[in-house]
């Protein structure tokens, strides 16, 4: 992924109002992300835990999802969950089912997709070994890491597609 400024970010946004994407927490350290190593910008709000934003590149146009993490979705310590996206395992809470608001006349009438996430939103390092989670020490998967690129960032391309619909 490219580097991407404040405003970049905030213009990206599909499924809130201006407003919304005019005051939602933007992560301060975005000169300092690993853009090579990103297929998307993903966060969690420190603000409002519930609250998560994801921006990614599709088809040359940023295109930004505001997020709602599903509450009474952790899993307990002892099981494990996988990322709709990256197929990353998690123990705990490492995945959470998070809903985005569908973008346009849908949303407003109060439609949704769900997906189970990465609670970190850290796909893209999991994917290419820079993350690991204890749940995934113990599996292997004869994918190379560019064909799991390709599934995660074919994954984010279906999901981006459910919400804008």
């Amino acid at each position: 992924m490219r580097p991407i400024s404040e405003k970049d970010v905030r213009r990206s946004f599909v499924n809130c109002s201006k407003g919304e994407a005019a005051r939602l927490g933007v992560p301060k350290d975005l000169d300092a992300r690993p853009w090579d190593d990103l297929d998307f910008l993903g966060w969690r709000d420190p603000g409002a835990p519930d609250r998560a934003y994801l921006v990614a590149d599709r088809d040359g146009r940023l295109v930004g999802l505001a997020l709602r993490a599903v509450k009474g979705t952790a899993r307990g310590f002892t099981s494990r969950g996988m990322c709709s996206l990256c197929l990353t395992t998690h123990s705990g809470g490492g995945v959470t089912l998070m809903s985005a608001r569908r973008a346009g006349d849908a949303g407003r009438q109060g439609n949704t997709v769900g997906h189970y996430l990465c609670a970190d939103l850290a796909c893209s390092l999991y994917v290419r070994g820079r993350k690991q989670t204890a749940a995934t020490q113990d599996l292997d998967e004869s994918l190379s890491t560019d064909e799991k690129i390709v599934r995660t960032r074919t994954n984010l391309t279906a999901f981006i597609d459910r919400v804008i619909g």
